[in-house]
């Protein structure tokens, strides 16, 4: 596959034959209790935010250690563009939010809102648009969380995000 040089032509496509869509860029979906709900793709993610580094090992049930550099932007920055609905000048109003991160295969997995947030587990939790120097953009961000030790909470192609509160124990 050759990469096309500042100089390279580049020719139409032609457009999909009736009654056939093209698929377009994947895109991941931010809702929930938050104020400004946000639909966006890879090169969004990577033209609004700032892209961090993380290079990670962790180990997967079907292939053994993985060893891979990430870039992309902080997963709490994107959050924060959507506006959660709590009161951000309260701690305790944060700590109740988590958040769930579903991806394209229907894998899923849960996150605290704490562990992200500055003032609490301040995690580098990454929504990652490429992995090895190559961008995601055909494949969806990645969920990168690089602490864990395991790679179950690395959601491929990650198709939407849910914050929100669950009710108090005892409340059911």
């Amino acid at each position: 596959m050759s990469r096309l040089s500042p100089t390279s032509r580049t020719t139409a496509v032609r457009p999909a034959p009736e009654g056939v869509e093209r698929a377009g860029p994947r895109r991941l979906v931010i809702g929930g209790q938050v104020r400004r709900p946000l639909t966006l793709t890879v090169a969004e993610l990577r033209q609004r935010w700032a892209q961090r580094r993380a290079a990670v090992v962790f180990d997967c049930a079907k292939n053994g250690p993985q060893h891979h550099t990430f870039e992309g932007p902080l997963l709490r920055e994107v959050l924060d563009a959507a506006e959660p609905a709590f009161d951000a000048r309260r701690r305790k109003d944060r700590s109740r939010y988590v958040l769930t991160v579903s991806g394209g295969d229907g894998h899923h997995t849960v996150l605290s809102w704490a562990e992200i947030d500055a003032d609490f587990g301040d995690a580098p939790i990454l929504l990652g648009t490429a992995m090895d120097g190559r961008g995601l953009d055909a494949a969806g961000s990645q969920l990168v969380v690089p602490s864990d030790r395991c790679g179950a909470r690395y959601i491929s192609a990650v198709t939407g995000i849910w914050l929100g509160t669950c009710a108090p124990p005892g409340a059911v």
